[in-house]
């Protein structure tokens, strides 16, 4: 027997706002929204619920996504993170690694790899 991931809970001050960001990065959609929280979910992952938090983050989250391009190239996805609002940062890895370290709207950590869903089957 094992666990499995249900739900990835996500702390934002602006609640709608990173819940509409992950849902235009996820292709999700809102399925509850109530004083706790906004939760989403969409048919290729886990749910993932919004909570609020008071504060702003203030260190370099210890749990992140990593996530590869589908249905286009990674250069594509990498600028239509960026056009969503996703950011470029800097938690100290090197020049050479093989993904693309970024931030949400919030400064939560994500990382787009470099290989896209097909170049990763093998497609």
């Amino acid at each position: 027997m094992s666990s499995r991931v249900a739900v990835l809970v996500i702390d934002a001050r602006d609640v709608e706002a990173v819940a509409e960001f992950w849902c235009r990065v996820l292709g999700y959609d809102v399925v509850e929204r109530d004083e706790g929280g906004v939760s989403i979910d969409g048919a290729h992952g886990p749910a993932i619920d919004v909570l609020p938090v008071p504060d702003a983050k203030p260190v370099k989250n210890r749990l992140h996504l990593d996530l590869r391009a589908a249905g286009t190239g990674t250069a594509e996805e990498l600028a239509r993170l960026q056009g969503l609002g996703a950011r470029r940062v800097d938690v100290g890895q090197s020049a050479d690694v093989s993904r693309t370290v970024l931030a949400d709207l919030e400064g939560n950590e994500l990382c787009l790899l470099a290989s896209s869903v097909d170049e990763a089957a093998g497609a």
